[in-house]
């Protein structure tokens, strides 16, 4: 079954995702994604489907240009060397040089680039407080209708 761009490009954020963190547990486009419980030794990514919003259009011919806004949450504990703040910024590093290194996800858009973090402590009743970030990863892409 054909799947749309959007759900491509989704899908291809999330493999990246998982490419750069091989040992965190990556979330996404499923009912698992909803409120994570859990967060293992290797931190908690989870990808949001987010907002391609309201695309720029061309006439001729018909293409659909979209900006796609796609959260991502990560979480992390601290490890027995590194600060929680050590083991988020490495994590979100590793996620930055993936999306550089392949800034068209193997040719489904344009351009791939993300955003600035925004971070702050969370805390689990009966574990350690750990750190979260949520930032975007933006993806431009193209489309000749906006369902496809």
């Amino acid at each position: 079954m054909a799947k749309s761009r959007r759900l491509q490009v989704l899908e291809a954020v999330i493999a990246l995702v998982k490419e750069a963190l091989p040992f965190a547990d990556v979330k996404g486009l499923d009912a698992d994604d909803a409120k994570p419980d859990f967060i293992g030794p290797g931190g908690l990514v989870v990808v949001r489907s987010g907002d391609p919003g309201e695309p720029d259009v061309d006439l001729s011919p018909l293409t659909y240009n979209y900006e796609h806004l796609i959260p991502l949450e990560v979480a992390a504990y601290e490890t027995a060397d590194k600060t929680s703040e050590q083991v988020l910024d490495e994590m979100m590093i590793a996620i930055g040089e993936a999306a550089q290194a392949d800034t068209s996800l193997g040719g489904l858009c344009q351009w791939l680039e993300a955003r600035a973090p925004n971070t702050d402590d969370f805390e689990t009743v009966g574990a350690v407080a750990g750190r979260w970030a949520d930032f975007a990863v933006v993806a431009h892409y193209a489309t000749s209708n906006p369902l496809n």
